[in-house]
C-alpha cells in the first residue's frame, strides 16, 4: 500500500514518529530490518509483517500489564 493510500490514523496524531520507529526496532528484532528500503515494506512477505504487528501488540500489552501493577518501568 503506498503512503497516499494510508487509511489507519492514528489516536493521538504526536505519537506518529514513536510509532515508526517502535514499528522499525520490532522489525529489527524480527529480523527484516535489512529488508525495508527507506521506509517500503513492499519486499516482506505478509507473515513478517504480521509478526511484526504481533511483536508490538504483545510488547504494548505487557507495558499496560506492568503499568497496571504499580512498574512503570518499561
Amino acid at each position: 500500500m503506498g503512503t497516499g493510500q494510508k487509511r489507519n490514523k492514528l489516536v493521538v496524531p504526536q505519537a506518529g514518529q514513536a510509532m515508526y520507529n517502535f514499528k522499525n526496532e520490532m522489525a529489527n528484532e524480527i529480523g527484516v530490518a535489512n529488508q525495508i528500503q527507506g521506509g517500503y515494506w513492499g519486499h516482506i512477505s505478509s507473515r513478517d509483517c504480521g509478526a511484526v504487528g504481533g511483536q508490538m501488540v504483545k510488547r504494548m500489552i505487557e507495558a499496560y500489564e506492568q503499568s497496571l501493577s504499580g512498574n512503570t518501568q518499561f
